[in-house]
């Protein structure tokens, strides 16, 4: 080392110019190498004529593949056409030769920027969170959302690394003396002839500044068991530690105690307010459309804003931009297609998928006790995008999305007939400008429009006379937002950007038509409100060891004459005592304006988004979480540990006894303002989250646990005392494991644990009894009504919840396509896990308590192709 420090400074003293050669660099060599690394040819010359090189990693690109053929060549210019168009240099001292930096005059005070996108070479799809570092430093920096990256350094030659696992490593030297804009393309490590298992970018946790940040390779979720063989991305999140299913066949997800209504969830910036299929079955989100998906539970960006417990941001696929794609799926219940290709290569591309279910309603028609009734019970989805690139500075994205769901049962003929049914539907689109406005300023405009609506609605037919009648309600967004990614320095990087929403909610309306009296009835009851937001993020590397990300977003929401002007800090810490360990601290304040309400304490799409409003006032959360990350480097995993305490208020419930329909003395409904039956009170939440997560090699998967208290307390219920929520858990368990026997069998298998959830359940029964005020020892029970008497709000538990899933994938590569066969048991021990409860009543008066279970034992097979 001593020998290596005084070469080099005597070639800084001489400019660089070599030392006279020496007796090696007149040795003449062969060298033939195809894409070999160079560290793998200067090896092949020293063992073949015995030569001796001294370099470092930081300053010899050893992972730069070469290729050449050289036949009785010097070694000097041998090596001179090795390190073509680098900065690096070479001198023998001492029977061996040292390579080092040129010395070129450059002013060291002068700081400059390297910026650029780094996109996918078959596709032209930007990848996000790629390592770009400088070799020998603490420097780097990696891609956001676009791809685009930035970093500043002092006038300099340097050697720059730009790594993602999954793709081929690319190294490159960069004369620091101007601004430079520099585009990479990275292959695919698929093009390669050994097997390599595929994933995106997986960080070691520590070089993860933000604390209690989830994000699941997409490739991994088309991996793992699924109901039916669909594919969900909502259900791989909620076997994390700290997220779970609130019951089986269930829609909603619960982060850390909180309800689903307190998800921000987010398609492309646009906010998605019922994010479920089928009840809650299946997602929206068709996983052949995706690029990516990131869920975080706490220590929330100042970018991120309006909901408590958790923020999912998802993000579409672009398209590609090289050749034409498609890929599809046949499965039991559903069938999907997705087309993708350049609409001018290299400059604009389209994808569009859509997803039909079928044969549910076909399979149960026929077992209906009434052969005159039927029932349509469907979804469909569509999703669709297309991009054009203007120039290296400026590039234009639309998105859309349009789903809906519909369930119909009818009966009857033309003379009498009943039915009803539920409808709901989702619309999003977003037009999105990136333009970069300088070497290290990058903005991202978007208009944005969001759109939910739900329909419940009897109709039928009574002596050939029709009549119908509707509930319904929805809510609209229109938006505008910004947002900019600034690299100030080496050292710090900053965000900021400013949202406005303007909602339009429908939470009531009625609608009748009753050509029998010939009379048609409709009223509706309509919000109007504004949400505003501004935010700053600044992330400040204080040393290589110790990191901040602190930042403050400002909420302004406005509705029936009242302003809510709110600030909201987050800060977050990280630690690294050593280079596989980290310790790290996060707080943060969430303010949430818009509110759902459930009386069936199950999520379905019949329950109403409402504003708040001069009498209901925003729901508000405080969170800290603290957490310890390592990476195992004998298991090639990551392990993390994460404790937190969150409470809430201003959260909403249900007065006892409420509804949104009365019937007056005539028997007429009549419309019930909602906000008569709403509460407000407060919520605790804490717990411990562990988890163990492998993400490379032939085995992948994770093990997860969750130990959490979830408690509710409101004034006017459960006489003012805490409760447990529904959705508190004691103990919640996951293992996923996925094993690649070899390119054409793939292996998953999924197991999970978790105490049974929190119910409240009656406790005695007896008749009601009526007062004469005149006669005080008078009483009467009413002939057959019966009074039910529950106690304690969520005092008692269903039995625990615990399932196995397998599936097994055969993949083969036909000529003009891929094709992969999938069979898949789900709950493969045909556990009886509890749906609900109820209580019977036998002949002979007797009460017992009746468990009724959804899924049994439930087979699949699909077929999947890729062209």
């Amino acid at each position: 080392m001593l020998k290596y420090l005084i070469a080099t400074c005597i070639c800084l003293c001489l400019g660089g110019v070599k030392a006279v050669f020496g007796q090696a660099l007149k040795t003449r060599v062969d060298i033939s190498a195809k894409n070999i690394p160079i560290k793998e040819v200067l090896q092949s010359i020293e063992a073949r004529y015995t030569i001796r090189f001294s370099y470092s990693d930081d300053v010899v690109p050893v992972k730069r593949l070469i290729t050449l053929n050289l036949k009785n060549i010097y070694l000097d210019e041998a090596l001179s056409q090795i390190f073509a168009n680098t900065f690096i240099d070479f001198m023998e001292n001492e029977n061996q030769i040292l390579f080092f930096r040129k010395k070129l005059n450059l002013d060291p005070q002068k700081v400059f920027s390297i910026s650029g996108f780094v996109l996918e070479s078959s596709s032209g799809e930007p990848l996000v969170g790629v390592n770009i570092m400088r070799m020998g430093t603490a420097e780097g920096t990696s891609t956001n959302t676009y791809g685009y990256y930035s970093m500043s350094a002092n006038s300099d030659t340097f050697h720059l690394q730009i790594s993602y696992v999954g793709y081929e490593t690319v190294e490159t030297f960069i004369l620091l003396d101007q601004n430079i804009q520099l585009n990479i393309s990275l292959k695919d490590r698929a093009t390669f002839k050994e097997v390599v298992v595929q994933g995106k970018k997986e960080e070691l946790p520590q070089e993860i500044s933000s604390i209690s940040t989830l994000e699941i390779p997409i490739q991994q979720i088309q991996e793992l068991p699924a109901l039916f063989g669909e594919k969900d991305v909502f259900k791989v999140f909620k076997l994390m530690p700290g997220v779970q299913s609130g019951s089986e066949g269930q829609a909603g997800m619960y982060v850390r105690g909180g309800g689903p209504d307190q998800n921000l969830i987010i398609l492309d910036d646009a906010t998605v307010y019922n994010a479920f299929h089928l009840f809650g079955l299946f997602s929206l989100f068709n996983g052949d459309a995706l690029r990516s998906a990131e869920l975080t539970k706490g220590g929330f960006p100042a970018r991120y804003g309006g909901r408590l417990s958790s923020v999912m941001d998802v993000h579409m696929k672009d398209g590609n931009k090289q050749e034409f794609h498609g890929s599809g799926a046949i499965g039991l219940l559903s069938s999907s297609l997705t087309l993708e290709g350049p609409i001018k290569k290299d400059v604009s591309s389209f994808l569009i998928t859509g997803r039909r279910m079928y044969l549910l309603d076909l399979l149960v028609n026929p077992f209906l006790q009434n052969q005159n009734a039927n029932l349509t019970f469907y979804f469909y989805d569509i999703t669709a995008k297309a991009n054009w690139v203007f120039s290296d500075k400026n590039k234009v994205y639309l998105s859309f999305y349009n789903g809906r769901d519909r369930y119909k049962l009818s009966e009857g003929n033309a003379q009498y007939k009943t039915g009803g049914g539920i409808n709901w539907e989702n619309i999003t689109s977003t037009l999105r400008w990136n333009h970069v406005v300088g070497p290290r300023l990058f903005m991202n405009t978007s208009l944005i429009f969001s759109k939910y609506n739900l329909n419940v609605g009897s109709q039928g037919i009574y002596n050939y006379q029709k009549y119908e009648t509707k509930l319904y309600s929805g809510i609209a967004d229109f938006s505008a937002k910004v947002d900019f990614d600034y690299k100030h320095s080496t050292r710090r990087s900053m965000k900021f950007g400013a949202v406005s929403t303007y909602h339009y909610f429908t939470p009531q309306g009625y609608y009748e038509l009753n050509e029998l009296n010939k009379r048609e009835i409709s009223s509706e009851n309509h919000f109007k409100s504004q949400e505003n937001a501004v935010y700053i993020e600044d992330q400040y590397h204080f040393s290589s060891r110790l990191v901040s990300e602190s930042g403050i977003r400002f909420s302004h929401f406005y509705a029936t004459g009242k302003n809510y002007i709110r600030a909201e800090p987050r800060l977050g810490l990280r630690f690294e005592p050593t280079k596989h360990s980290a310790f790290k601290l996060a707080y943060s304040i969430m303010n949430q304006y818009v509110h759902l309400l459930s009386n069936t304490g199950i999520n379905l799409p019949t329950d109403l988004w409402v504003p708040t409003t001069s009498t209901l006032g925003p729901q508000t959360s405080q969170q800290i979480a603290a957490g310890y990350s390592r990476t195992l480097k004998k298991l090639k995993a990551n392990f993390s540990v994460e404790a937190y305490y969150k409470k809430s208020k201003g959260v909403i419930g249900y007065k006892e006894g409420a509804s949104f329909i009365e019937v007056d003395n005539t028997g007429e409904a009549v419309k019930v303002n909602w906000e008569r039956n709403v509460t407000q009170g407060q919520s605790w939440s804490y717990g411990a989250e562990f988890l163990v997560q492998k993400k490379l090699g032939k085995f992948t998967g994770w093990v997860g646990y969750t130990l959490s208290w979830t408690f509710l307390q409101f004034d006017e219920l459960n006489r003012g005392e805490k409760f447990y929520a529904r959705y508190d858990r004691r103990h919640d368990v996951s293992v996923v494991g996925t094993y690649h026997f070899s390119e054409r069998i793939t292996l998953s298998a999924t197991w999970v644990y978790g105490t049974g959830n929190a119910i409240t359940l009656p406790e005695s029964k007896f008749f009601a009894v009526t007062n004469d005020p005149s006669n005080p020892d008078f009483r009467s029970s009413l002939p057959g009504q019966v009074v039910t008497e529950y106690g304690l709000k969520n005092q008692y538990r269903m039995s625990p919840y615990h399932r196995m899933d397998i599936g097994v994938q055969f993949h083969k590569k036909k000529k003009y396509w891929d094709r992969t066969w999938e069979i898949s048991l789900y709950n493969a021990y045909n556990r009886k896990n509890p749906y609900y409860y109820f209580v019977a009543t036998d002949k002979n008066g007797k009460n017992s308590l009746k468990e009724v279970s959804l899924f049994p034992i439930l087979p699949s097979v699909s077929y999947s192709f890729k062209f």
